[in-house]
Parts: structure tokens; C-alpha cells; sequence
């Protein structure tokens, strides 16, 4: 039996994935306004593609939920229109907005793979980094 405070989330997998609740809110939330907003902010935000690929992590089936809970939230933080220190503010307004993804990414930053960074380059338009000599 369910968790009533659980939503079903339909991945394309045989499985469905549950989320509590207030995960599925900063998931939905999430969906509707993120990528709007950093493809709108991307050029002046110097951690655009760690943002894409945090949500990359977070819609993926594999990324474990204790890590999609953290995400999520970090991304949700990011599109609320509301927030400690507020977006429009010249030189500091992504500054919370930084401090919590960076926050996010200390704690679950290794569920985020190089199929995550790679989606989110193409996203931004950036180019693959060039591949190392040794």
C-alpha cells in the first residue's frame, strides 16, 4: 500500500517511482520554470551548466531520491521568484541562488555524471571540453 503523502511519478521505466509530496512540488515546480529561466539568465550566470546539470541528475530514473530531494529543492530555490536576496539586485542577486546549489552539490554532487554535464552543455550551447593528452 502507498504512502498517501507519496505521488507516482511515470518515468518510462516498467517501475514507477514514488516521490513524497513536497519532493513532487519542487519536481513540478521545477519542470514549469527552470529552463525558461536559465536559458533567459544563462549568459550571466557563471554557474549555469553546474544549474542544468543538477537538473539533469534530478529527472534522471537512476539518480537515487534522497539525492532528487536535495536537488529538486536547490532548483526550486533557483525559480522561486522570491528569495533571500533578491534576483534583480546587480552583482549580488545570484549569490543565494549560488551558495544553495553549491550547498546541494557538496552533499549529493557525486550523483551528478558526465551524461548529466554533457545534457546540460548541449542545453547552454557550450562545447564539449577538450579531451586531455596524457
Amino acid at each position: 500500500m502507498r504512502n498517501p503523502r507519496e505521488i507516482v511519478i511515470e518515468n518510462g521505466s516498467d517501475q514507477p517511482m514514488y516521490l513524497p509530496l513536497p519532493i513532487e512540488q519542487d519536481r513540478a515546480r521545477t519542470k514549469r520554470r527552470f529552463i525558461p529561466k536559465l536559458l533567459r539568465l544563462a549568459g550571466r550566470l557563471p554557474f549555469a551548466d553546474d544549474l542544468a546539470a543538477a537538473y539533469y541528475a534530478a529527472i534522471d530514473p537512476q539518480t537515487p531520491r534522497k539525492a532528487k530531494a536535495v536537488l529538486f529543492a536547490a532548483l526550486a530555490y533557483f525559480v522561486t521568484p522570491t528569495d533571500a536576496v533578491p534576483d534583480l539586485i546587480a552583482g549580488l542577486g545570484f549569490t543565494d541562488d549560488a551558495t544553495v546549489l553549491a550547498t546541494a552539490l557538496s552533499i549529493v554532487g557525486v550523483q551528478i555524471r558526465d551524461r548529466h554535464r554533457r545534457a546540460a552543455r548541449r542545453l547552454l550551447g557550450l562545447p564539449e571540453p577538450a579531451a586531455e593528452d596524457n
